[in-house]
């Protein structure tokens, strides 16, 4: 799986806003895009389908959706059965941080960038309006970007596949104002951590609060259905 005409970049596609807008910054950038989202039996698998939907609006070229059962390993809030936190967006690593995701998840995105011969990985983590996740800091990336440079034949040789954050210090707002910009449709995309039987945002996760917020403070209008009207984050 080799790109042709042009620049090629791999976007971890989570199915979430982030990683949409992530992905419409990669199409604008000129690159061609494969898609890559990884099924890790996640409590909130509607995902699956919306990041199969946001391939689509992004005209990827592929679509990889890689089974990897980290309910096996067990430890979060989407992984196991813990309760997901409904009370507001808190000051500590909450219960919803997988261990070590973004650290598991960007080195299969860095194997299929080099089997690929992209250049480029583009993920959506943001330091700025999130749940305080370890995983999204931009030392983080930074740490990553190294080892990735040191780990890979094509880092070797002297081409290191570049990781782009374009979303790290955005607010929430910012990331919302962004999908408009790019005419994506945020109406595609899902946050929520605890869906309700009849998939709709639960309302009251961290993921919802700010994902509402970021529609409100942007001042756009928010598509997302919800089974109950968010609060403050």
């Amino acid at each position: 799986m080799v790109a042709q005409n042009g620049k090629f970049a791999v976007v971890l596609l989570s199915g979430g806003l982030d990683s949409m807008v992530a992905g419409g910054l990669a199409r604008e950038a000129g690159y061609r895009v494969l898609a890559l989202t990884i099924d890790y039996n996640q409590r909130h698998r509607v995902e699956l389908r919306a990041a199969a939907k946001v391939a689509t609006a992004l005209n990827a070229m592929s679509h990889i959706v890689l089974p990897l059962d980290l309910t096996a390993f067990g430890g979060s809030a989407l992984t196991a059965d813990i309760e997901v936190p409904k009370g507001g967006v808190g000051d500590e690593i909450p219960v919803t941080y997988v261990p070590a995701r973004n650290t598991i998840f960007l080195s299969l995105t860095l194997g299929l960038a080099e089997v690929a011969s992209a250049s480029d990985i583009y993920i959506g983590v943001n330091a700025l309006d999130y749940s305080g996740y370890p995983d999204c800091r931009p030392e983080f990336i930074d740490a990553f970007q190294k080892m990735a440079t040191l780990a890979t034949k094509a880092g070797v040789e002297g081409h290191p596949i570049r990781i782009n954050t374009p979303l790290q210090f955005m607010t929430k707002a910012d990331i919302v104002r962004e999908a408009h910009r790019l005419g994506l449709d945020a109406g595609l995309s899902w946050s929520c951590y605890d869906p309700t039987p009849d998939n709709k945002h639960c309302g009251l996760c961290d993921s919802c609060r700010l994902r509402s917020k970021g529609f409100e403070e942007a001042g756009l209008p928010d598509p997302t259905v919800y089974a109950t009207r968010p609060g403050k984050a």
